[in-house]
Parts: C-alpha cells; sequence; structure tokens
C-alpha cells in the first residue's frame, strides 16, 4: 500500500479534517484548493502551480475578477430561484445555505468584498427586493421568467376585459332606461314634474347595499342590508303615493319598471363582485392575530404590499416597517375619517375608490361617494364597515 493511498490513515484523517466549510482567507480560488491553517495556505502559495496560475490572473485580472463576479452572482439567484422564490428572507440565511456546497464560487474572488455590498449590488441592478431591517438586511427574489410574464400579461388582458365588458353594460343599461324614458306616454309630463324625484330615487337605490343569504356573510350584515332596504321602500312608497295621482298610471308604471331595472342591474352586480376574500394591495388593515400578541403586532396596523394566494396579506407595519404574512380571517378593515379617501374592497362596487362622507355607527355602515371610474359620482348610502377599507 502506498503512502498516499486513498485507505491509508493518513489520508482517511486529512478527509475528516477537510470535510466541512474551512476559513475563507485561506481559501485559493485560482487554484480551487482549501487550506486549513495560515501556515499551509503561505506554503501553497509558494508552491509552482500557484505561481502557474498567479502568471495567467496577471495577464488580465479584470476578466477573471469580473468572470468569478458573474458566476458567483448566477449560482447565488439560482439558488434564490429554487429554494426562495417567494419569499422575504435574511441575505445572511440565503449565503448560509449558498456556501454549504464546497465548491462554491468564494466571495473572495469578486468585486465584493462583503455580502452588504453584494446585497446592495442586487438592489440596485432590480434582481431582488432589498431592505435594511433593525435585524439585518432581508431579500426577496423577483421572477423575471417569461413564463411568470407572460401569465402575468395574460392577467392583465383579462382585468382590461373586465372593466371593458363592464362599462359595455352600463351603457347598455343607459340605453334600456333611455328606452323606458321614450316608451312612457306622459314622458314630457314626467320628466317635467317627477323628473327630478325620479332622479333622486335612483341615486338611492343605487347606493343601496343588496342583501344575500350567502354563507360567508355575518348575520349583522344581512339584518343591516335588510333595515336599510325596508327604509327605502316605505320612501318609495310615500312618494308614490304623493305623486301617483298627478302623473297618471302610465308614469307611475314607467317610474316602476325603471325602478325595478335598476335594482336587478344592482343585484346582479352585487352576485357577482361579492367574494369571500376581500383584501387588497394599497389599503391599511389592523392585525387581530391573538398570536402576535407577544410580539406586539396585535391590533396594529399595517399596509398590504402584496396579496398571495387570494387570503394572505404580505403585511408591512406601519411603526416597526416589519413585514408579515397574516391570513385575512386574522385581519380587520380599518374605517378613516370623514372625507378621507378608501377602497371599496367586497359587493358590487368592488375595487373602486371612493370618499367617505358620512358613518351610522347605529346600522354598521357608511356613506361614500364614488370617484373616478364607470361610477364616478356616484353615491353609496349604506356600505357595510366589511365592505371599504382605508387607503394607504
Amino acid at each position: 500500500m502506498g503512502k498516499n493511498d486513498v485507505l491509508t490513515p493518513k489520508a482517511i484523517a486529512n478527509r475528516i479534517k477537510a470535510k466541512g466549510l474551512q476559513k475563507l482567507r485561506w481559501y485559493c480560488q485560482m487554484c480551487q484548493k482549501q487550506c486549513r491553517d495560515e501556515n499551509g495556505f503561505k506554503c501553497h502559495c509558494m508552491s509552482e502551480s500557484h505561481q502557474r496560475q498567479m502568471l495567467i490572473f496577471g495577464e488580465n485580472p479584470n476578466r477573471v475578477v469580473e468572470g468569478y463576479s458573474e458566476e458567483f452572482e448566477t449560482s447565488f439567484l439560482e439558488h434564490m430561484k429554487r429554494s426562495h422564490r417567494f419569499s422575504r428572507i435574511a441575505a445572511t440565511v440565503v449565503y448560509n445555505e449558498y456556501i454549504n456546497d464546497r465548491h462554491h464560487v468564494h466571495m473572495n474572488s469578486t468585486e465584493w468584498a462583503t455580502l452588504t455590498e453584494f446585497v446592495k449590488h442586487l438592489g440596485r441592478n432590480g434582481k431582488c427586493k432589498v431592505e435594511e431591517t433593525p435585524k439585518g438586511w432581508f431579500i426577496t427574489y423577483i421572477d423575471r421568467d417569461s413564463e411568470t410574464l407572460f401569465k402575468e400579461r395574460e392577467k392583465m388582458k383579462r382585468v382590461k376585459a373586465d372593466l371593458a365588458e363592464e362599462e359595455k353594460q352600463e351603457r347598455e343599461i343607459k340605453k334600456q332606461i333611455e328606452r323606458v324614458y321614450q316608451s312612457m306616454p306622459n314622458a314630457d309630463n314626467v320628466e317635467g314634474q317627477g323628473g327630478e324625484e325620479v332622479n333622486r330615487e335612483l341615486k338611492v337605490e343605487s347606493g343601496v347595499k343588496v342583501g344575500f343569504a350567502l354563507g360567508g356573510l355575518k348575520k349583522e350584515k344581512g339584518e343591516s342590508s335588510k333595515l336599510v332596504f325596508e327604509e327605502v321602500e316605505d320612501e318609495r312608497k310615500s312618494k308614490k303615493a304623493k305623486t301617483g295621482g298627478g302623473n297618471g298610471g302610465g308614469g307611475g308604471s314607467g317610474s316602476l319598471a325603471l325602478e325595478e331595472l335598476m335594482r336587478e342591474e344592482e343585484r346582479k352586480k352585487e352576485r357577482v363582485n361579492r367574494k369571500d376574500y376581500w383584501v387588497c394591495e394599497g389599503i391599511i388593515v389592523k392585525v387581530m392575530s391573538k398570536a402576535l400578541a407577544e410580539k406586539g403586532y396585535y391590533k396594529q396596523k399595517g399596509v398590504v404590499k402584496k396579496v398571495i394566494d387570494k387570503y394572505v396579506g404580505e403585511i408591512e407595519m406601519l411603526e416597526s416597517k416589519h413585514v408579515l404574512r397574516v391570513d385575512q380571517q386574522e385581519l380587520e378593515t380599518v374605517i378613516p375619517q370623514i372625507g378621507c379617501l378608501v377602497k371599496i374592497v367586497n359587493g358590487a362596487y368592488r375595487g373602486s375608490n371612493a370618499r367617505l362622507l358620512a358613518v351610522d355607527t347605529d346600522k354598521f355602515c357608511a356613506k361614500v361617494q364614488i370617484e373616478k371610474g364607470v361610477y364616478d359620482g356616484r353615491v353609496l348610502k349604506a356600505v357595510e364597515y366589511e365592505d371599504i377599507c382605508k387607503l394607504a
């Protein structure tokens, strides 16, 4: 058996000592050799093989360093893509996982002297989302794969198509309303005498929340919607009693047909837009998870930065700037002061921005006016607290 044979005690001892990570400063990237101590590294630097590698390095040092830097960055991002594609994670954790491979490209051979400089480089080039916190640097991988971009484009197309369809339906409704007015026998009479009252009544109807017996809705919401409907029905009947004799039978039937048409459209929009998820980006929510009370997040407010799988929100806390992932069941909408902007997060006008005009604490609902979009200027008089939320 030779002196340096694989099964000799000396060779086995060397392999045991070389197992695992060693000091980075005693690693030679050009020779891909890891030394165990300073004396070993010094002897390696004096060796003939190392001197030949250094001559190659001396011919074009910038090209060699750039090559190692590019390889290090590519390998690091590939590891991020495989292991933490959709996660926000500490940069040190990712780096420790990356260097577990003994044959990785070491950082002392790249243009970055520290991990902090490398993380800042990733942030400047838009390859990762970088955040500095009291606990250190945190990074999030930005997925730029062709498949992911294709899915995003398809999603945007669907959203635009939905908006176009909604606008088309709105135009159809207006045409139907015009046809109803034209078919009324005393059209001029109704427009002259009761037009203002009909328009005002339609505004009331357009702001009414349609109540349904859905499994996901709470009992209080159903009761509140029912009360609002009873008030509107009483108001409608009283107006009908006042204006019925003056306008004649034709005017009354046309007004009723118009009201029924608008009410049916409201119900249709409510059925389509009422979902069991409501979290969306850009709103301020309150964390109600008692499991997070020990860490000081209970009843604290934060901004929704990202929505994951429709039901989970990535929340950036307003005070600590920490980012949490919380399910919507442990979140609560925030009602701002009167005059502030809110987002309608559920119901018939889901996704619209509105301005808070008044709050009814007895019925747990609010009066808002939609700003911009298809329904610009429309006043909704009975929107549930759970369906609106403060905009960041």
